[in-house]
């Protein structure tokens, strides 16, 4: 399941590349039109930021913006910047590896390579998610 912060994250993101190329926007006025937690947003945008997917500017009409093109900002960064592993199973995260304590076998599991399928499929549609898409699809929904 998506986590909070990472579904905040996309909401936050998307709102900024609607807003792209108007200058900063500041963290009230994503948390307002979002209805994020302020203080939520705050640790979100860092992350974000330190993530080099935003910039930010300092002072009064300082905020947020997108650091790269809406096209070259997906989903699987996104979640991996503010959710860690995206895999199901600690042994099959490329990011995230970790054996699993009661495996005697990876190379027999067939349940370790079930999930390397679902991973690779899932990696594959949020690498091609990008927040391009959700704003067309944003646009088709709403006419």
């Amino acid at each position: 399941m998506l986590s909070k912060k990472s579904k905040y994250a996309i909401h936050a993101l998307v709102f900024l590349a609607e807003k792209a190329g108007q200058g900063p926007v500041s963290i009230q006025e994503i948390a307002d039109a979002q209805k994020i937690p302020k203080r939520f947003l705050e640790n979100i945008l860092i992350e974000l930021k330190k993530g080099k997917i935003l910039h930010s500017k300092k002072g009064k009409m300082g905020g947020y913006y997108l650091g790269k093109s809406p096209d070259d900002i997906n989903m699987m960064d996104i979640i991996r910047i503010t959710n860690g592993a995206i895999a199901m199973l600690p042994c099959v995260s490329l990011n995230f590896y970790e054996s699993c304590d009661e495996c005697i076998d990876e190379d027999l599991c067939g349940i370790r390579h079930v999930f390397i399928d679902i991973r690779d499929a899932t990696l594959k549609i949020l690498s091609e998610s990008t927040l391009t898409k959700f704003l067309e699809k944003q646009k088709k929904l709403k006419k």
